[in-house]
């Protein structure tokens, strides 16, 4: 096992939350983590000229395997927009054996790696290749993430068909209550545990902006299955 892949089923839908906390979660159980971004847009210039991405510096904080910055976030881009665009707008080609080997790399490192791709399974890489395209190249189990509001029940099935699709393993998923006032929320909840063929790994409350990191982790998940740590 090298890790898994987290996918969600549209950017802003807590991916990187999620990541944190599965990283703390399975270094409170003895494991060796770290981390990985493989494309981050939204960088931001640090004092030493490097590009940093509050992503990867989340993941920095919840890992306990340190590993160079150009190993966990091979590509890092400034403007806010989808990586496919930011890496066009400078000549940048995204290699995808630079990043699969960087993730072997940290693999070598840990016992488990957690790659966290870029907005939602198939947001492009570039005018052929998407999201799914580096998930299958790192062969990495998926865990979902799916941001609970008006229409996820499409998105959640579009992107559980899409992944299955792919040949890749479906690990799991998490509930993300983005939206506070999501009516029939319990219904919509209720139809995605009968219909997703994998498990419901956790479930995150509602938080508002500005204190996603800022919540008890038993919250989400009060114990790891042991298909993830096994």
């Amino acid at each position: 096992m090298a890790g898994y892949f987290i996918t969600g089923t549209d950017t802003e839908v807590g991916k990187t939350m999620v990541t944190c906390v599965l990283l703390r979660e399975l270094a409170k159980s003895g494991h060796r983590v770290v981390g990985m971004k493989p494309v981050a847009s939204g960088c931001v210039r640090t004092s030493t000229g490097e590009l940093e991405n509050e992503d990867v510096v989340a993941h920095a904080h919840a890992s306990n395997v340190e590993a160079a910055l150009s190993l966990r976030n091979p590509y890092a881009f400034e403007p806010p927009i989808s990586p496919h665009l930011a890496a066009a707008a400078v000549g940048v080609t995204l290699d995808l054996d630079l990043l699969r080997e960087s993730h072997e790399k940290l693999a070598e490192l840990a016992d488990l790696v957690l790659v966290e791709g870029a907005g939602g399974w198939l947001a492009p890489l570039d005018d052929n290749r998407t999201m799914a395209d580096l998930a299958a190249i790192l062969k990495l189990p998926v865990i979902l993430v799916v941001g609970l509001r008006l229409g996820c029940l499409n998105h959640a099935m579009l992107t559980v068909k899409a992944i299955r699709d792919s040949g890749l393993a479906l690990a799991g998923w998490v509930a993300n209550c983005i939206d506070p006032a999501m009516p029939a929320r319990d219904a919509n909840l209720a139809y995605l545990d009968a219909h997703i063929p994998a498990p419901r790994l956790g479930m995150v409350p509602y938080i508002p902006d500005g204190k996603k990191f800022e919540f008890n982790q038993e919250q989400i998940f009060g114990f790891l299955p042991e298909m993830l740590i096994k």
